[in-house]
């Protein structure tokens, strides 16, 4: 019954409840046009129909209104109305736009349509600074749709996804509104302030909309979904699309409209197919229906991407200005299917802001106080796109269990369910949580913690983790932890454990304490160049045990925070006992001839009876930095979220010191520094770099635990580091040292511009990658490699691996292997 009353209560309040126009808008045989643009012809009032053809014009008194009923491919029509009182019902049909071929005025080339473009391309930059800078009111809106869902994923409990799954797995997953003031100055200032923000379901959530995030310009050479997108008249629009001249029409305001078919000439190109509408003389958009792929943007589970813009000219500014755009999407992947469609609605543009030296700053997002508490009443008089019966149910139905769901009876009686032991938790480990107190254990899978290495044999691993959140959510991000690690190997004997507690303080500049300590077997190359999972592969079936190790004691304290924007802070300080280890076991199941395990010494990897190091003990110190030049941040009231800025480097700076060793000789300085920095290229692809350099001081006998050990690879496939901080066919410590070094890693991601202009090949959609790495020591001549790569390697949707043909020059030495990648991270961990 509570459910049914809300339910009319908020169709009551969505219908005449303030002054205002609506009604239905229709074709001609009566089917609703979603997205129509609704406005009065001085621009002061405008809104927008909804997926039902349904819209409500928001109008402040009676009087005489001039309406404008926009859509695009439909004839524009005015409708000049009186009004007495509110409500107001109108009703409006649009016929098809009727176009012709006779107006249009520039006849220069054969191909019209090309005419046309040429000349939007040529005012391309002059038509976007004419949105210099301005300020406007945003309204957006998202919804997610969901078919099919299983009920578990990897042994755990999907649930209905807060209330969004009915009976058949479907439903509405995800819907929310925001209403924001936005502010722009070229050519990248921008501030976008929350005023009110609404989540289906969670009166205390916060939208995930972003007006910067929603905005895509076709003014642009790219458009950036993940690939670079080219624009239909981006100043090499030629090299990737065909256009035909459909028709022209005359707008409201007497303008010749050029309604153009853009077509790829490749289909597996980062292009667009559609319609891009151009205004004769001028050459600016007039509104564009543009569709692209997953397949375009190399996101696999997308199918589909619609875009569909609508502009308005601007007595103002003398421009046509992006009053609305949607995007439509659809994804399957797994079983899994859906759609959902974003929606944004721009009013109120002033292009002649009043912006000083404090009207931008790197904070480019933040929220009103109590922007997610505005009332029903508060989102019917600014809401500017009606919600549908869906969204309405919707709604309705989440907000109603909501109070239920976050009861404590209700909570304890899910946690009892999912909290029960069952036969999978060897397999993927076992949960236990209180959700009410926001209490949650987890123990790890013994059977997937198991490994084997030749110190140790096979050896298993389990890891127990309690966490407590902040309950009272006064401090979001909040959290105390404690865990602890177990670890035993047949071979060897040893039972070894470590643990320990973290806590962060909050979610804004997140500082972290961390207390640890315990006994451990780790890597001689504490970077971890080769996983666990993939020495086990290596070794017991190509007898190529790569995994090195030691046995440390140790007890250490960490701290890091974010200092002010951009810039932060890492310490610890520690002490360790290092002791050797040595083979206990040279068990394999497929005996290679020729092929025998090496020492755990990586310095005489031929003498069983030796150590790369002394058994002693330190104390350490490490300090370090990173700085993230221009970085932007959104401000949510959950805590702050950074935005990396691709104009600029990261640099990295540390230093490290050993002191008090049981061996005088193993003190030690060391000083680093790093700048790393990916560059967009636009439609060549992607450019990323990483210059690193390190020194050591006092540190000519110091153990061999504490060099310069670099990402090397001797198993021809990715070791899970990034392309530019790795060598792919570097043997792991065939280069470590303790003097003066330098790195240097470049690679080059085409996105499609090479491979996507070759004839069958761009069908494959594959990427071309060209990388080169270099390190130089100052005790040996330097290191070098080539690489040529292709990515997106696969098929449909499926496009998981990469492969890259590599040649390394060595001591004069060449050497050139293939390397084969998994692309999703952790598959061999």
């Amino acid at each position: 019954m509570h459910h049914k009353i809300l339910f009319i209560l908020l169709i009551f309040s969505s219908l005449n409840l303030t002054a205002q126009i609506t009604g239905k808008v229709t074709d001609t045989e009566n089917k609703v046009l979603p997205y129509v643009n609704i406005y009065t012809e001085n621009g002061k009032f405008g809104t927008t129909s909804n997926e039902n053809g349904i819209y409500e014009l928001k109008i402040d008194s009676p009087g005489d209104y001039n309406l404008v009923f926009q859509f695009l491919g439909y004839q524009t029509q005015k409708k000049i109305i009186s009004i007495e009182e509110f409500p107001y019902q109108l009703n409006v049909s649009l016929k098809p736009e009727t176009t012709t071929l006779d107006e249009i005025n520039i006849s220069s080339d054969k191909n019209l349509a090309n005419a046309v473009i040429k000349k939007a391309i040529e005012f391309r930059k002059q038509n976007a600074k004419k949105l210099e800078a301005y300020t406007a009111s945003f309204y957006s809106r998202g919804l997610w749709r969901i078919e099919n869902a299983p009920e578990k994923i990897l042994g755990q409990e999907v649930g209905d996804l807060g209330g969004g799954l009915d009976s058949t797995r479907s439903g509405i997953v995800y819907l929310s509104e925001t209403i924001s003031k936005i502010s722009y100055k070229r050519p990248d200032d921008f501030n976008e302030k929350i005023i009110a923000s609404k989540v289906s379901g969670d009166d205390n959530g916060f939208s995930l909309n972003s007006a910067q995030e929603s905005y895509f310009s076709f003014y642009e050479n790219t458009i950036e979904i993940n690939s670079e997108m080219v624009s239909p008249i981006a100043e090499y629009a030629f090299n990737y699309y065909n256009y035909k001249l459909v028709g022209t029409f005359y707008d409201e305001n007497g303008n010749l409209i050029n309604k153009i078919k853009v077509s790829p000439k490749r289909e597996k190109d980062r292009v667009f197919s559609g319609y891009i509408y151009i205004v004769e003389d001028l050459w600016q958009i007039f509104g564009v229906e543009l569709q692209t792929t997953g397949e375009a943007v190399q996101v696999p589970p997308i199918e589909t991407l619609d875009f569909k813009q609508n502009y308005r000219f601007s007595q103002e500014n003398g421009f046509y200005i992006q009053i609305s755009q949607t995007v439509d999407f659809k994804f399957e992947m797994f079983g899994i299917s859906g759609d959902g469609r974003f929606t944004a609605i721009y009013s109120n543009y002033n292009f002649k802001p009043d912006f000083n030296k404090n009207s931008f700053s790197n904070e480019i997002m933040s929220f009103a106080e109590a922007a997610n508490k505005k009332d029903s009443t508060y989102w019917q008089k600014l809401r500017p796109v009606p919600l549908t019966d869906e969204e309405i149910n919707d709604y309705v139905k989440k907000d109603s269990i909501q109070s239920l769901r976050n009861s404590k009876p209700y909570k304890d009686s899910i946690d009892s369910v999912r909290n029960k032991f069952n036969l999978g938790a060897p397999v993927f480990g076992y949960s236990w949580q209180d959700s009410f107190k926001e209490r949650y254990l987890n123990i790890s899978s013994p059977l997937m913690g198991t490994h084997f290495n030749t110190v140790q044999g096979w050896n298993t691993s389990s890891t127990i983790s309690y966490r407590q959140n902040d309950v009272k959510n006064e401090n979001p991000g909040k959290f105390w932890r404690l865990f602890a690690s177990f670890n035993y190997g047949f071979s060897d004997e040893r039972f070894r454990i470590k643990g320990g507690f973290q806590k962060q303080f909050n979610n804004y500049n997140r500082p972290v304490l961390k207390i640890s300590g315990g006994i451990e077997t780790a890597q001689i190359n504490d970077r971890t160049p080769i996983s666990e999972r993939l020495n086990d592969i290596t070794s017991i079936f190509f007898e190529r045990n790569y995994l090195k190790l030691y046995e440390r004691s140790f007890a250490k304290i960490a701290y890091q925070q974010e200092v002010i924007n951009g810039i932060y802070f890492f310490g610890d300080i520690g002490y360790e006992k290092r002791k050797p280890l040595f083979n206990k076991t040279g068990q394999v199941i497929i005996d290679n001839d020729g092929v025998e395990y090496t020492s755990n010494n990586p310095l005489q990897p031929e003498n069983f009876g030796t150590s790369a190091f002394r058994e002693h003990d330190l104390f350490k110190l490490k300090l370090s930095t990173r700085i993230r030049f221009g970085q932007k941040y959104m401000s949510y009231p959950s805590g702050k979220f950074n935005v990396s800025n691709e104009k600029y480097p990261t640099l990295y700076l540390g230093y490290e010191k050993a002191f008090g060793a049981s061996l005088a000789t193993y003190n030690f300085d060391y000083f680093n520094a790093s700048v790393t920095q990916q560059l967009n290229l636009g439609n060549k692809g992607e450019l990323a770099y990483n210059l690193k350099a390190g020194a050591f001081l006092n540190a000519q006998d110091m153990a061999f635990l504490d060099y310069r050990h670099f990402i090397g690879n001797q198993t021809r496939v990715y070791n899970g580091f990034t392309n530019v901080s790795r060598f792919n066919l570097l043997p792991y410590y065939s280069l470590s040292t303790n003097k003066t070094y330098a790195e240097v890693h470049a690679e080059h991601d085409f996105k499609g511009w090479v491979l996507g202009k070759i004839p069958f090949i761009n069908r494959l959609n594959y990427n071309l990658v060209i990388g080169a790495h270099a390190l130089y020591t100052e005790d040996s001549k330097p290191y070098s490699e080539y690489s040529v790569g292709i990515d997106n390697l696969g098929f449909g949707k499926y496009r998981l691996l990469r492969l890259d043909y590599v040649i390394s020059n060595k001591d004069g030495q060449r050497e050139a292997a293939f390397v084969f990648g998994l692309k999703f991270l952790g598959i061999l961990d």
